[in-house]
């Protein structure tokens, strides 16, 4: 069989990109056109005033074509996970383009038309589960007091409390289950979250576990993690997480505010757009030495990774997966995390390490010290799948799911 062309929907690409989901869908299909001769045309979502509502505009990067839906800001509650002026538009141009396959990766504010515009025209669908959109009115199953919701499985009368209107919710909820059992095929990220989804009633039997890949490290970074050491032979901390109490900001400054040595330092990660999420914080009531490291690139997560020795991973929800701590393991980087779901699938740390959602921070000071009184010492470098390998296990998922359409 020849290689298809897919029409790859994700709420952003390039040239416009942003989240981790949109890291994954641009490597895979850069990786599949490269290593696998695919064809593949990408259709995703804009927001601009100085452009008509819905209107189409066609753009180019690195030799993939990216259509951008324009959508008002304003949009109603329905509008946000099914709305009928942007199935009009992916209905068009499925038509125009004749893909043979659609890969729906992430698809919040797009919508559930997708599925249905591809349904019209015959067109299989694989689709690609990354949060909890699909289960949950508010994305990710933190409430509104930002704690982790916990229902498993989940059930819409349960949700009364966090949504603004349950009727609407039921109804949306009652919706997307309905549309999820168009795809062909859907793909979670873990275990965890094919479990969480399936038992929630989103298409049971329909799912496989197809892990997101990383970059892997550049040839150089070794010697430069090397010699950041001799350097400075002090144990570096790194946190991406951001200053909120859902990634655990909270409980790692209580942890280290108990730490007595000053004997090393932490790197924090501003992964905002704008650089403001540390800007009004200060460190100077906490033992160590902290800096703040800038946003940082795909191609340049080796300056950041370089600097650090320990990831902290303080998560107090269940997530469906852990890029940074997989990007840590590629690079022999030691990882201190809470049990939070499909993070912890990697398999490389023993599960009494790993510290309960919700846990004292006297836990988390313990590994600290730990980790601080056992340094310097030799680590491991994990096996991690690179985004080829992604790709390669994902043109066998296209493959067999086309098979299966043409019989």
């Amino acid at each position: 069989m020849s290689a298809p062309h897919i029409l790859l929907a994700n709420v952003f690409f390039a040239p416009f990109s942003y989240g981790g989901a949109t890291v994954v869908a641009e490597q895979v299909a850069h990786a599949l056109v490269d290593n696998h001769g695919y064809r593949v045309t990408a259709v995703s979502m804009c927001c601009r005033y100085d452009l008509a509502p819905y209107v189409v505009v066609k753009s180019e990067q690195n030799g993939i074509t990216n259509y951008l839906i324009n959508v008002p800001a304003s949009r109603s509650y329905g509008e946000l996970y099914d709305n009928p002026n942007v199935t009009s538009r992916l209905a068009e141009l499925i038509a125009t383009l004749q893909p043979d396959l659609v890969h729906a990766h992430c698809i919040q504010d797009m919508g559930t038309g997708i599925l249905t515009a591809a349904a019209t025209h015959d067109v299989p669908v694989i689709l690609s589960i990354h949060d909890f959109w699909w289960i949950c009115d508010r994305q990710f199953m933190i409430k509104v007091d930002q704690q982790y919701c916990g229902q498993s499985p989940v059930r819409i009368e349960q949700c009364k409390g966090c949504v603004d209107n349950f009727w609407a919710a039921k109804m949306r909820f009652d919706h997307v289950r309905q549309i999820a059992q168009k795809a062909a095929r859907i793909t979670y990220p873990s275990n965890f979250a094919l479990d969480l989804c399936e038992t929630s009633g989103l298409a049971p039997g329909s799912g496989v576990v197809w892990e997101n890949g990383v970059h892997h490290p550049k040839q150089d970074f070794f010697q430069r993690q090397a010699k950041r050491r001799e350097k400075d032979s002090r144990l570096s901390f790194g946190f991406v997480g951001g200053p909120s109490q859902i990634k655990g900001w909270p409980l790692i400054k209580r942890a280290f505010s108990e730490v007595d040595t000053e004997d090393f330092r932490v790197v924090l990660v501003d992964g905002s757009l704008d650089g403001t999420w540390w800007k009004d914080h200060t460190f100077d009531d906490l033992p160590g030495d902290w800096e703040v490291h800038p946003r940082f690139s795909q191609e340049k997560m080796d300056d950041f990774y370089a600097e650090i020795d320990v990831l902290l991973f303080m998560s107090q929800w269940k997530e469906t997966f852990g890029l940074a701590i997989r990007e840590a393991l590629a690079r022999g980087i030691a990882v201190i995390q809470t049990d939070s779901g499909g993070t912890t699938e990697h398999g490389a740390i023993s599960p009494d390490k790993l510290i309960p959602i919700g846990a004292p921070a006297s836990q988390l000071k313990t590994q600290v010290k730990d980790a601080i009184d056992g340094h310097p010492r030799a680590q491991t470098v994990h096996s991690v799948a690179s985004f080829d390998d992604q790709a390669r296990e994902f043109d066998a998922i296209i493959r067999d799911v086309l098979a299966n359409v043409k019989r």
